[in-house]
């Protein structure tokens, strides 16, 4: 699989929420959609979910995995091995199981992940962090 870019619920929760960090995650989105290689786990895409449901509203929350859709961010559905992988980093990390996700399909994909989050700081050895 070629490589590319997973995108973090902390990256797009950033862009969602115009932080500071909004502008950077824009334009990898942009960069990495434009190559169809842009993703998300599906357990991080239902973190942005909740996130964005808790703290706005359940509309809200739709109409940016609406948005998030039409600009081409790919949602992977997690299997078996990554279910694994991630429970390997949650195991060997203190790293939440959510981004343990993140970091598994970023192994898996050879892709570099796009986090402002430092818990990802003990993975940096084992998987390539872009870092906002």
């Amino acid at each position: 699989m070629k490589a590319g870019r997973i995108f973090d619920s902390w990256a797009i929760l950033a862009y969602a929420y115009d932080e500071p960090a909004a502008d950077q995650v824009e334009n990898l989105l942009v960069e990495a959609t434009r190559l169809k290689n842009a993703w998300i786990s599906s357990m991080n895409l239902g973190e942005v979910w909740y996130s964005l449901a808790r703290r706005k509203s359940r509309e809200m929350a739709n109409q940016q995995l609406t948005v998030l859709a039409e600009i081409g961010l790919e949602c992977v559905d997690i299997d078996w091995p990554t279910v694994l992988q991630a429970a390997d980093y949650k195991s060997r990390h203190k790293i939440s199981y959510a981004d343990a996700f993140a970091a598994a399909l970023a192994k898996q994909r050879n892709a570099e992940l796009v986090t402002g989050d430092r818990e990802f700081q003990a993975l940096e050895s084992e998987i390539k962090i872009h870092w906002l």
